[in-house]
């Protein structure tokens, strides 16, 4: 029997990283402590720097909301799946689905525009420091934010929309551990055609051009760096820019990587493990790499514990 078409669905099924009941166990395990070390130590990167007054600067300021953002992109889908493997459930609803789309793609963005923003102020702070505090004023800052936050909304909002358009079949079945956009849309009995136009669009967009940025970013200061006489100035230029370069390089690697690896091999389930690294552990080894690479994040966490 052909699945039939249905307009609207009440609920779809998280498949989840795997079906074997032996391993949720371990699952739950391992994705609570990875949560909550996401958690906790994001969380304590913000509060460092709203208690020391030394840390209220633009890079700071930038690094604050990356945490916040990465707090929030992390809580839109392990806690349902945590839920999921502890009632045995692969539920979830036809709303919920929608919102989980909506902020992992608002979150998500929110990342890549903020990476950006901060390869940028790195780039006044190395390439034209005199002028630093003027470039980067608090109004302009605030607008980096707001314009960042607007885009990401937007995108996610017209994506979520595009959804409303589609009739789905019987089969719902979602073989991943959140509702992936891509995912979702495969599973629509409808034309799609509009639905994979405007995904490829946005993903080209909102991902290459801020990368470009990126890169044209880096690009200069590695030129600036090359051009100064002293070798203490050459290092404390690097290692101003150290951490947030490490973090730039693991999360547009992996995150490329499986989109990459995903088109190649069309396996979903081997695409949503490998989706983990970007979805899970960046957001989790962030707090690390600003903390252990920088000597103010490192006292201003000493006091704070103290």
């Amino acid at each position: 029997m052909e699945p039939r078409n249905q307009t609207h669905v009440s609920q779809f099924i998280l498949l989840g990283l795997s079906e074997k009941a032996e391993l949720q166990p371990l699952l739950f395990g391992i994705f609570l402590l990875m949560y909550l070390v996401t958690f906790i130590g994001n969380l304590l990167i913000i509060l460092a720097i709203i208690t020391d007054s030394h840390l209220h600067t633009p890079m700071y300021f930038f690094l604050s909301n990356l945490s916040f953002a990465d707090i929030c992109f992390t809580s839109t889908t392990i806690p349902k799946m945590l839920l999921n493997i502890k009632t045995q459930s692969k539920v979830i609803t036809y709303e919920g689905c929608l919102s989980q789309m909506y902020f992992f793609m608002l979150f998500g963005g929110l990342d890549n525009f903020l990476l950006t923003v901060m390869a940028y102020d790195r780039f006044v702070a190395i390439c034209h420091p005199l002028h630093y505090m003027v470039i980067m004023n608090p109004k302009i800052c605030c607008l980096f934010l707001l314009e960042s936050c607007l885009v990401s909304a937007l995108d996610s909002l017209l994506q979520d929309l595009m959804i409303l358009r589609l009739s789905f079949c019987t089969e719902l079945e979602i073989p991943h551990f959140f509702c992936e956009l891509y995912q979702v849309i495969q599973l629509a009995c409808s034309d799609t055609f509009l639905n994979d136009l405007l995904m490829y669009i946005a993903s080209g967009f909102l991902v290459l051009t801020p990368l470009i940025g990126i890169i044209l970013s880096y690009s200069k200061i590695v030129s600036s760096i090359l051009r100064m006489s002293s070798a203490e100035g050459k290092h404390k230029a690097f290692s101003t820019c150290g951490s947030h370069l490490t973090v730039v390089v693991l999360f547009y690697g992996t995150f490329l990587g499986v989109y990459l690896s995903s088109a190649a091999t069309q396996n979903s389930r081997e695409s949503a493990i490998a989706s983990v690294m970007y979805t899970v552990i960046i957001p989790m080894l962030n707090p690390f790499i600003y903390s252990l690479r920088n000597k103010d994040m490192k006292q201003a966490l000493k006091k704070l514990f103290h």
